[in-house]
């Protein structure tokens, strides 16, 4: 069975990661799920967000949790991907609401009118000077959307085994992916997490430790990898019977699937 091509920060690889305009382009490219990264705002808003700090995607100062959604609302949040854009006459015109910061809300609107369907993996970032009320903003969300009981097209990802402990108590029935950076964390984390959990390893501590991969297989774990960009790290999730594959890449990843 083939993986789940799930668009990293939607498609990250060409668009400014985490805008709308990055995640209608892996829909168009025919992904079949969406991941982001969810912080929370000064006013309790979640948004799609890697980093603490703005400097890296927004070119400013601040950090997510000290500004309010609407100073977020007002930034550029892909101009740092092709800053020579607006030198392209023959560049198409952008719609400007495909480069601002994106709300997980709006994210799930998309989701949930698309024509087919479509899941969301969200990862909660920490440590975050908010805590566990990130876990709860992103039930309450997914409850408002019915998405929160058996079927949801909605799972949460975590580096922090607390945060995914939040999420089981709150709604039991949504998906958990324990994420993975480390080898050596694998030990300690198998005998904690839930039978029913997912396994999330980076690619490249699958690809530098082989055994690693045969050890979450035995272990009886659906594992998704991230981030899968090249035919070899591919083929090395085939092997490995990898559930999903978080690609900056996914309409590439679909063309080698698909032939």
């Amino acid at each position: 069975m083939r993986p789940q091509v799930v668009a990293h920060r939607g498609a990250s690889h060409d668009n400014a990661e985490h805008t709308l305009g990055a995640y209608v382009a892996a829909l168009d490219a025919g992904a079949e799920g969406l991941e982001c990264d969810v912080r929370l705002t000064a006013d309790g808003h979640l948004v799609c967000v890697h980093d603490r700090s703005l400097r890296r995607t927004a070119s400013h100062r601040g950090t997510v949790s000290t500004m309010e959604l609407a100073e977020l609302a007002e930034l550029d949040f892909a101009s740092w991907k092709n800053p020579w854009a607006d030198l392209d006459d023959e560049a198409p015109e952008r719609d400007a609401e495909h480069d601002k910061v994106l709300t997980l809300r709006k994210l799930l609107e998309v989701v949930a009118d698309y024509d087919r369907r479509v899941e969301i993996a969200i990862e909660t970032k920490h440590p975050t000077r908010y805590g566990g009320l990130v876990e709860k903003r992103v039930v309450e969300l997914l409850r408002d959307f019915g998405w929160d009981g058996p079927g949801t097209p909605a799972r949460v990802m975590s580096f922090s085994y607390t945060a995914l402990q939040r999420v089981e108590r709150l709604a039991p029935d949504i998906p958990l992916v324990m994420l993975i950076d480390r080898v050596e964390f694998w030990p300690m984390l198998r005998r904690v997490i839930g039978d029913d959990w997912i396994v999330g390893p980076g690619i490249d501590e699958l690809t530098e430790h082989p055994r690693f991969g045969q050890w979450i297989t035995r272990s009886g774990h659906d594992m998704h990898v991230w981030t899968v960009n090249t035919p070899t790290q591919l083929e090395l999730c085939r092997e490995l019977g990898v559930k999903a594959v978080i690609s900056d890449r996914p309409a590439y990843l679909l063309e080698l699937l698909d032939n």
